[in-house]
């Protein structure tokens, strides 16, 4: 089903994948957290390896335990508008 929020969402991940400039690593992980959390929930699953880079975007995801995928959706729209 595409809502207009999944509409909006794919645009907004597909804008961000696409982006020339350098972005922080703590927004690039909280994008990453909440691409996780709009498409897997809180089925977390941590199959890579013991590198701290992993470890790190596991962690994001982690904490956003509970957050639906809609209001995922919502905070990684909002969040590629201060971006873009």
């Amino acid at each position: 089903m595409n809502t207009d929020l999944d509409i909006e969402f794919k645009e907004a991940f597909n804008k961000i994948s696409k982006l020339k400039k350098g972005v922080a690593p703590d927004i690039m992980l909280l994008f990453y957290a909440y691409y996780k959390q709009a498409n897997f929930g809180n089925k977390f699953s941590f199959n890579s390896g013991l590198n701290v880079r992993s470890a790190f975007k596991f962690n994001a995801w982690m904490q956003l335990n509970g957050m639906s995928a809609e209001e995922a959706k919502k905070e990684y729209i909002k969040l590629a508008n201060t971006i873009l």
